[in-house]
């Protein structure tokens, strides 16, 4: 079987912009959402383009769509007023985690023959430093004040919200824990060491303390 020479024009007139729509079509589903994308053809769109050696280009050209989109991302974010910052936090953070779930198979090709060989890295953990570097560590000092006081106001927040993002920033950078560890704590096991009862004021002023400081920092609650 000879498969058909592409060149990088076809590449770039064809094959990229099929992967680009499919691409912008999960980035931006709601979870739940059917889309009508047939795996099957951008799967192989995806072989013949590592077949022909058209990784590199490939590669670079889904690592600048995914930083443009969580650009935007970050850029609404800013723009949330406080009392809805959490949750749509928490709805960005699904959403591009839920997206990876079906972008990284369908590049499985080329992270096995070009991320995996030449680069000696993984494409799924290229993408979350993606959401890491572009999202949340833009957002951090702004969510973690406000993380700490809707934990201490009750129905401020529901709990799955709460678990979602303190178990998500944690996936992304475990020493965000030093941040707030009682708040991790809650979430992750075994972050802590065993809590002796006399520490647990301490624990209780440290968080005080990081709220002052975070304040002083300009960080409104």
């Amino acid at each position: 079987l000879v498969m058909n020479v592409i060149t990088i024009e076809d590449y770039k007139s064809t094959y990229w912009p099929k992967l680009d729509s499919a691409i912008d079509q999960l980035l931006t589903q709601s979870p739940g959402d059917y889309i009508p994308i047939s795996y099957e053809q951008i799967y192989s769109c995806v072989y013949k383009c590592v077949c022909q050696q058209h990784s590199e280009q490939m590669y670079s050209d889904l690592i600048k769509k995914i930083t443009n989109h969580l650009e935007r991302v970050s850029k609404e974010l800013q723009a949330s007023p406080p009392d809805l910052y959490i949750e749509r936090f928490n709805v960005a953070l699904g959403q591009y985690m839920g997206a990876l779930q079906s972008i990284v198979p369908l590049f499985i090709y080329m992270n096995k023959f070009y991320i995996e060989t030449k680069l000696n890295r993984d494409l799924k953990d290229d993408l979350i430093k993606l959401f890491t570097e572009h999202v949340a560590e833009k957002h951090i000092y702004n969510l973690m004040p406000l993380l700490l006081e809707a934990q201490s106001t009750p129905f401020q927040i529901t709990p799955s919200t709460m678990a979602n993002i303190v178990k998500g920033l944690y996936t992304l950078r475990p020493e965000w824990v030093q941040m707030a560890p009682a708040l991790f704590s809650k979430f992750i096991p075994n972050i802590l060491p065993p809590a002796v009862e006399s520490e647990l004021q301490e624990y209780a002023a440290q968080d005080q303390k990081l709220q002052r400081e975070l304040m002083q920092n300009g960080f409104t609650r």
